[in-house]
């Protein structure tokens, strides 16, 4: 009976950090769509939204506290559990650049904006699908969707360098949208730490499938 009560408690675990990446895919995808559509009423609602991430975070990281001190878990649970407090930890900083996004949009609609960097568009969706992915490893228990989000990040960070040197021309030129193209390298710049957290994601995933993280491949983990 007491085991039976402490696999609930494990699952309901896995079903709270589902909804908290439910709510952070939501929240990078309304953004993007915020930021491309100029809605100021959606960026009222994903910063309003962001402290539902923030208070979920405190419940799970309230609950593998409880679940290590009084149940004392086995190996393989234990890495589940270190994996949850890990995974929220990302999850939180997504949904606050998800909101960061959103509070700049807001501030670039209050001048005259120009047009920014067509890549960041394509930057954005490719965030998304990690982000999305990432979480999905997770549900799935997926090794081979999380092994391969390095790639991806890759060329997310190869698409910030584009933006950069795009916007940074715009500062030479162009003193007038000079503060505009400084909003803009920051949403492009808050893309690719949400893609580094879906790394970090993909990551704790693989270490919780595995009992092996890659950045410390050295060290067995007991099963």
């Amino acid at each position: 009976m007491i085991r039976s009560n402490y696999q609930h408690e494990l699952e309901e675990l896995h079903f709270e950090i589902i909804k908290m990446g439910s709510l952070i895919e939501k929240a990078i995808e309304d953004s993007v769509t915020a930021f491309k559509n100029n809605d100021l009423a959606l960026c009222a609602e994903i910063i309003k939204r962001d402290k539902k991430v923030d208070e979920l975070e405190k419940t799970i990281e309230s609950k593998c506290i409880w679940l290590i001190a009084r149940e004392q878990p086995i190996a393989t649970d234990l890495r589940e559990i270190t994996t949850a407090l890990k995974m929220i930890t990302d999850m939180e900083r997504i949904g606050d650049n998800a909101a960061d996004i959103a509070e700049l949009t807001m501030r670039i609609a209050e001048r005259n904006a120009f047009s920014g960097s067509e890549h960041i568009s394509q930057m954005a969706g490719l965030v998304i699908s990690m982000v999305n992915d990432a979480v999905s490893a997770y549900v799935n228990a997926n090794l081979d969707t999380a092994r391969q989000m390095d790639l991806r990040d890759d060329e997310v960070d190869d698409l910030f360098n584009v933006i950069k040197n795009e916007l940074i021309a715009v500062f030479k030129k162009d003193e007038e949208n000079m503060d505009n193209a400084i909003d803009y390298l920051q949403i492009a710049k808050y893309l690719e730490r949400i893609a580094d957290h879906a790394v970090n994601i993909a990551e704790w995933v693989e270490y919780s499938i595995s009992g092996v993280h890659r950045r410390d491949k050295h060290i067995k983990h007991p099963e």
